[in-house]
């Protein structure tokens, strides 16, 4: 069969190609922008990327044109399926009838962490020999793709709250039918398909009440929404992690590196990794929680986790020039910015910190995050906001609130110069975007390479 699919470089499409095509089928696709780490994924595995969505990539018709949820009506490509009457799904709904049916499906859903998390709980699966299939929104470093069918029933997905079409407006995660559900956190996001929190927490609802009676719910004790989605109603076994959870962690280094393991008050024993962070150790547990329910011994589960090398974009390390270190970070809400930092700055102690953050997403563009901008930034010693000419509001007005030094730039090259004029040898530079941020993170690295510090 030949699937087409439009939106091809979005995390999710993606990862369905490369499943897709592991199924056997044809797989071709498009998209407005084409970057890695995606682009780079399909490629490598040969499917063929067309540039914008001109509807001759639809002559001769495909069997199936799968469509994301990026794409809407005025789109010439989505206006020729359904004039054409192509046969046309959405992605989740796709990977429901073709790639979950009767798997042991393990769901990681959140605000924040699902790529991070997803991640690490098919390692821990592959680590304890378990060869699960993913279905992740990010490369994980463990392995070399971000989705593969697996040999066995199990299968992790990151699942997203995300409407799942233009004609499908559930979230992607209620096709999943998840018999282990982790519910990482849950705050405002989206604010182009949600009006409010609560709306958000009506589709978590949804999502709960789906997981059989035989299944596992996890969730932090810290996240008041959460207690809100599971007191609407819940079926399922709950176990909680956390401060007063049944999984809890004891830090034995500040910056979340190393840690104890304590499930139902007995030490299971010591994570010691690479990652930095609050939000990873909490990540953790929630991973060794998942993880128990398919009968993965926590101790082999923190064993697994010592060897885990996080995922592409976060946090990765993508340059060191003149002593300067050069981050590729995803972060695009306020919290995960805070958080991120926090860990980075508890691991490089005084060092300097610089922060540059491309408000993208459509949250951050309809101004949805701007009031929290300002304290996520707190703990780097200066921030460099990068204004599209698409963002609809001042930009300058947060700068101005922040409480270290910050300066807005309204190009690339000003970025630069902007980074050039302060970091020196030992500053530690974060480059914070859900997108490819026009390729800043290489043009950075060979501008530092290329002349003397100031």
């Amino acid at each position: 069969m030949h699937i087409h699919i439009l939106g091809i470089c979005g995390t999710f499409m993606g990862s369905l190609a490369v499943l897709a095509k592991e199924l056997g089928h044809r797989v071709t696709g498009s998209d407005a922008n084409v970057y890695p780490p995606m682009s780079t994924q399909l490629q490598a595995q040969g499917i063929e990327l067309t540039q914008g969505y001109d509807p001759q990539q639809l002559d001769p018709a495909p069997d199936l044109v799968v469509i994301g949820n990026a794409l809407s009506r005025g789109n010439p490509a989505v206006e020729y399926v359904l004039n054409r009457g192509l046969p046309y799904v959405s992605g989740p709904q796709w990977l429901a009838d073709h790639v979950l049916q009767g798997r042991w499906v393990l769901a990681v859903a959140g605000t924040h962490g699902k790529t991070t998390t997803s991640s690490m709980l098919a390692w821990v699966l592959e680590h304890a020999g378990m060869a699960p299939g993913f279905l992740i929104g990010g490369i994980p470093q463990n392995f070399t793709v971000s989705a593969r069918l697996g040999d066995t029933p199990f299968f992790v997905v990151e699942a997203d709250e995300y409407d799942s079409a233009f004609f499908d407006k559930r979230s992607k995660f209620v096709h999943y039918r998840p018999r282990t559900a982790i519910l990482n956190n849950l705050e405002f996001d989206h604010a182009d398909i949600f009006p409010d929190l609560a709306a958000i927490e009506r589709q978590f609802h949804h999502l709960v009440r789906i997981i059989p009676s035989e299944g596992l719910v996890i969730h932090p004790t810290t996240e008041t929404a959460l207690q809100r989605v599971v007191q609407m109603g819940c079926w399922t076994p709950v176990q909680t992690t956390g401060e007063g959870g049944q999984w809890q962690a004891r830090l034995l280094s500040e910056d979340g590196s190393r840690f104890e393991v304590v499930f139902e008050g007995q030490v299971q024993g010591v994570v010691d990794w690479p990652l930095t962070g609050q939000h990873n150790v909490a990540n953790a547990l929630a991973t060794l929680a998942a993880a128990r329910h398919v009968g993965v011994v926590p101790a082999l589960g923190v064993q697994a986790l010592s060897a885990f090398k996080s995922v592409k974009r976060r946090m990765e390390v993508v340059a060191e020039v003149q002593g300067i270190t050069i981050y590729d970070d995803f972060a695009h809400h306020p919290t995960a910015i805070a958080t991120t930092l926090d860990g980075l700055r508890k691991k490089v102690g005084d060092a300097p910190i610089i922060a540059v953050i491309e408000p993208r997403s459509n949250s951050m563009k309809l101004g949805a995050h701007r009031d929290g901008l300002p304290d996520s930034v707190q703990q780097a010693d200066q921030v460099v906001w990068y204004a599209p000419p698409n963002l609809g509001w001042d930009l300058g007005t947060t700068a101005a609130e922040c409480t270290v030094p910050a300066v807005v730039c309204d190009s690339l090259e000003a970025i630069i110069a902007r980074v050039k004029s302060q970091a020196q040898s030992g500053t530690h530079v974060v480059i914070m975007s859900n997108g490819g941020f026009g390729g800043l993170h290489g043009k950075l690295a060979e501008a530092l390479q290329q002349e003397p510090l100031q």
